[in-house]
């Protein structure tokens, strides 16, 4: 995992003219198990893309490793179904750990920076096509989405919960006897409806608790993700 900024800011670098212009932050979703020990140097990597300007890191920690020694604490059927469907999309025939969806189009093994770094430059070398903005008040949330060009003909407006940090003792099955540090944990993952795009997007939703937040704007069928934008 050396030079991890090193080899995105290099990437960064090669896409400047667009990422001046504000082309919106890029959404790195990993999907991740406690339970695959081929997965904690993509967990460390997902904390040096959570601390990287323009980046939307979320941790997706899947159930189908549980049977094999230990239950993820963090797993929800619900990552599954959603990795199942990029691949489904994607025309890939299988999933694994740990795997990075990279703006929901391009898929990279978790294990390669220099692949994630490069699928994220070229992510920032042209604006997302939805401009979305976040505010809260008090116990509400106010969404703002405008569309600044072509736009998918329906897209999903996803709410997501997350984690910042967690450190957790892992007690049996491959990675028995560790302990692993996980960033941006997703922790719910709620639809808020659907969008044409056709007009500028106001929503206010109700919000529980204070932890932070990311809204995805995704084209339907779990295509290219059209604007995102987070709150700590």
């Amino acid at each position: 995992m050396r030079n991890i900024r090193h080899w995105v800011a290099a990437f960064l670098m090669l896409a400047s003219p667009a990422l001046a212009e504000g082309p919106g932050p890029v959404v790195v979703e990993l999907y991740t198990s406690q339970g695959c020990s081929s997965c904690p140097p993509a967990d460390a990597y997902l904390h040096e893309l959570a601390e990287q300007e323009g980046v939307v890191a979320l941790a997706m920690h899947v159930d189908y490793w549980d049977y094999i020694g230990w239950k993820d604490s963090f797993a929800d059927p619900a990552y599954t179904a959603r990795q199942k469907s990029y691949a489904a999309a994607q025309n890939k025939r299988m999933v694994y750990t740990p795997q990075m969806i990279v703006d929901g189009s391009y898929g990279v093994a978790g294990t390669k920076p220099k692949a994630v770094a490069a699928a994220i430059a070229k992510h920032h070398a042209k604006p997302n096509p939805v401009t979305l903005k976040l505010r809260r008040e008090g116990d509400t949330l106010h969404i703002m989405a405008t569309p600044r060009g072509a736009v998918p003909a329906r897209m999903d407006i996803t709410l997501l919960r997350y984690r910042p940090k967690a450190t957790v003792a892992i007690k049996s099955g491959e990675n028995a006897g560790r302990t692993l540090s996980y960033a941006n944990i997703v922790t719910s993952m709620e639809p808020l409806g659907t969008w044409t795009g056709a007009n500028p997007l106001r929503v206010s939703h109700p919000l529980k608790g204070d932890q932070p937040l990311v809204v995805l704007i995704q084209q339907s069928g779990h295509g290219p993700i059209a604007g995102a934008a987070m709150l700590e």
